[in-house]
């Protein structure tokens, strides 16, 4: 059973390089740590410093706690600067398959389209549907407002 991928996208006023920088090299300034990472499940025991993308394919993302642990995200599968970037994304870190997320950058006008799609859920099994609702209403604060936001804010 197929189930429908997450399609967003937003358009910023920087060029595309700018754009993919700020979603991966600087994902800590924008992403929302005190609610989306696996710290935020542990409060008053530790919390999410920073994201890490080892910017290779097979690099990894992950957070590093207060107590350095590092808890995985994801990995990358395809990075092509400042075009496109495919993740297997999990960063609930659970033992469910990941799903994937993949962003493309180009050029409009005076600025960049950029296209989110997290697609896969049907890997997750019978919790398929109710993941991808929770990312259904977590990328519009997320993609939509807080990288639009920082990728706005960007110099190039």
């Amino acid at each position: 059973m197929s189930i429908e991928p997450i399609r967003r996208h937003v358009t910023v006023r920087c060029d595309p390089a700018t754009a993919f920088r700020v979603f991966t090299a600087e994902m800590d300034t924008w992403w929302p740590l005190h609610i989306h990472s696996r710290a935020a499940g542990m409060p008053g025991v530790v919390k999410a410093e920073r994201i890490v993308v080892e910017e290779q394919a097979g690099g990894r993302i992950y957070e590093v706690m207060s107590d350095g642990v590092e808890a995985d995200w994801g990995t990358i599968l395809i990075w092509e600067p400042p075009q496109r970037l495919v993740i297997a994304w999990q960063p609930n870190g659970g033992p469910q398959n990941p799903t994937e997320l993949e962003l493309r950058f180009a050029a409009e006008g005076e600025g960049t389209r950029v296209d989110l799609e997290h697609r896969g859920w049907e890997r997750l099994g019978p919790d398929g549907d109710e993941a991808r609702e929770s990312y259904l209403n977590g990328w519009p604060l997320t993609f939509d407002r807080l990288f639009a936001e920082a990728a706005n804010e960007a110099t190039q």
